[in-house]
């Protein structure tokens, strides 16, 4: 029997580097998601409420919320936001164009996270806290530009 036909093709295979390019997106993808969850449900307590409150006041994008809602439901606001997000981008696997509108809101929201740094005056040890966005920016970036690739590879199944 020839052997090119008990072996897998070459393009079936996925190579090492492909698999730790994979697990890499993985590892991104679902840090965001467990971040965004957990600091997501942390706005409904009281001491969240009072640490960003100061960000919050200081924000010419998110003054309004707590004008409007106050200090503890602007938290709990920005909270069901981080945690829609969340749920947005988890969902890729089974609904990619979700998973990137989930991936571009969350490169909005870490724009305006990061905007802090120069909003929030005497903003101190605050501004290292908020140098994580940086990458949290650039992985719902990711996010939302890998799924908008998995969309179109669905549309293009999809017309032939």
């Amino acid at each position: 029997m020839h052997s090119s036909i008990v072996q897998t093709p070459a393009q079936f295979r996925l190579s090492r580097a492909h698999r730790i390019e994979a697990a890499g997106a993985g590892i991104v993808q679902w840090s965001i998601v467990l971040l965004l969850l957990f600091f997501g449900a942390l706005k409904w307590t009281a001491a969240e409420a009072d640490a960003i409150a100061p960000f919050i006041v200081n924000s010419p994008a998110l003054r309004w919320i707590g004008l409007v809602f106050g200090r503890q439901g602007a938290s709990e606001f920005i909270g069901v936001l981080e945690l829609s997000i969340a749920i947005l981008m988890a969902l890729r696997r089974w609904a990619p164009r979700l998973a990137m509108v989930g991936g571009f809101l969350g490169t909005v929201m870490f724009l305006t996270t990061l905007s802090f740094i120069v909003t929030t005056p005497g903003i101190g040890d605050g501004a290292a806290f908020l140098m994580k966005d940086l990458t949290l920016l650039g992985g719902a970036l990711w996010t939302a530009g890998e799924a908008w690739m998995a969309v179109e590879r669905q549309t293009v199944g999809l017309q032939s």
